[in-house]
């Protein structure tokens, strides 16, 4: 009967809380070690300090070696981590995510209500362009025909995905010529974002667990996420006969609260309705009527349901570093993009949402982890001035960030 082979490289430790690998030195001690047993024993593996020889043919062979298992090593930790919904990312998340049946939301562009006045039966065809004073191109969306009034307003979107700020109502200009067509004026807009991070992405899909619940608050907010482009919701519930004040917004007795942001109206009215429960209030800015098909025979019933459209709350950042000559050049841009990471989530960690406080601490790792020489002095933030360690995001409102309101000074 022939013995079974053995190796003195160590395994993989298949613990209750995971998988721990060996280090590769301890790695390459056993690869020598075996190479030396294949080899009769007599082999020049060590130095005379005791450490692993790697000079001579056997030790170089021995470093590849060592160095495909702990590839491989890494491979299987990767594997082992993917199936997990804390720590999985990229492909592995998407898989789970469509377990759920919900896909990781693309990027999307900042998109305008844009007033385009000129002379009465000029065409503005789909396609037509806007720039910002950014030089940012906007496309049209949708076609129009300018009538009697000389204004009509009609959908923009960038040309490029991610979050573009939002310009001014007078920051836009034409920039592909139309005869007829002379001025146009930013009415409204959402802002961009960014393919969904994968902090995001898991929260949304914990949030869908409630799809298949309805009445519930869980179910409502995991419903109005899934609506594509919302950006933010907040959900909560009156069950008093009261009226009862949260986060700045009085909600009306025996109430539901839905605050979205971005997302189609009807889109979002027809999510709330599919999983509220009967009989309750509602609150908000925006009505919706949503027909219930489910009948099965027209006229189908109509119902008025109300949300609040949420109110963009820019946050302005003041941050000091101490001056020296190691800093990058490009130091402020590099600040700016990294608080603008961690607002968004993209840096793994939780974003800034309505209903929430922002806490000036959870940007100072992304800042010191942009170069050794950073010497980070203060965070500061606000909504009018930047001089607050934190700010508390109300339930009608959600945080917004722009690099044109991240200050860097170096003192």
């Amino acid at each position: 009967m022939s013995t079974p082979p053995t190796s003195s490289v160590p395994p993989i430790n298949w613990a209750p809380t995971g998988p721990v690998v060996p280090a590769e030195s301890a790695i390459l001690t056993g690869v020598l070690a075996d190479t030396n047993a294949a080899f009769g024993g007599n082999m020049n593996i060590t130095n005379e300090d005791g450490t692993p020889n790697v000079t001579t043919p056997q030790g170089q062979l021995a470093s590849s070696l060592t160095a495909i298992i702990g590839a491989k090593n890494d491979d299987m930790l990767e594997v082992a981590n993917g199936v997990d919904p804390d720590l999985a990312d990229g492909r592995w998340q998407d898989a789970i995510g469509r377990i759920y049946f919900i896909e990781r939301d693309p990027a999307e562009p900042t998109a305008l209500q844009v007033a385009c006045v000129g002379a009465v039966n000029t065409v503005i065809p789909v396609g037509a362009l806007i720039k910002d004073s950014s030089n940012n191109v906007y496309l049209c969306t949708q076609a129009g025909t300018i009538p009697a009034a000389d204004t009509l307003t009609l959908g923009f979107a960038c040309k490029t995905t991610g979050p573009v700020p939002v310009p001014a109502a007078n920051q836009v200009s034409i920039y592909q010529a139309i005869p007829g067509w002379d001025t146009v004026t930013v009415v409204s807009g959402v802002q961009g974002r960014d393919v969904e991070s994968r902090a995001d992405f898991e929260n949304r899909r914990r949030q869908s667990v409630a799809k298949n619940s309805s009445g519930s608050v869980p179910s409502v907010r995991g419903a109005v996420l899934g609506v594509a482009g919302v950006l933010d919701a907040c959900v909560l519930d009156n069950p008093l006969s009261t009226s009862v004040t949260i986060g700045g917004y009085t909600l009306l007795p025996n109430s539901l609260y839905v605050g979205v942001y971005g997302g189609a109206a009807q889109d979002i009215g027809n999510a709330i309705w599919s999983k509220k429960a009967p009989g309750c209030n509602y609150n908000g800015n925006t009505t919706v009527t949503v027909q219930d098909a489910s009948v099965g025979s027209q006229p189908y019933p109509s119902y008025a349901v109300k949300y609040q459209t949420l109110t963009a709350v820019p946050i302005l950042f003041s941050v000091q570093l101490a001056n020296n000559s190691n800093l990058p050049s490009n130091i402020t841009q590099l600040v700016q993009n990294a608080i603008i990471s961690a607002f968004t989530g993209a840096d793994g960690g939780s974003r800034a949402r309505s209903n929430s406080t922002v806490f000036a601490g959870r940007y100072y790792p992304g800042v010191m982890a942009i170069d050794p020489s950073v010497e980070l002095l203060s965070i500061q933030l606000g909504t009018t001035t930047a001089n607050q360690n934190s700010v508390d995001i109300g339930i009608a409102q959600t945080p917004t960030i722009a690099a044109s309101n991240i200050s860097v000074t170096l003192v």
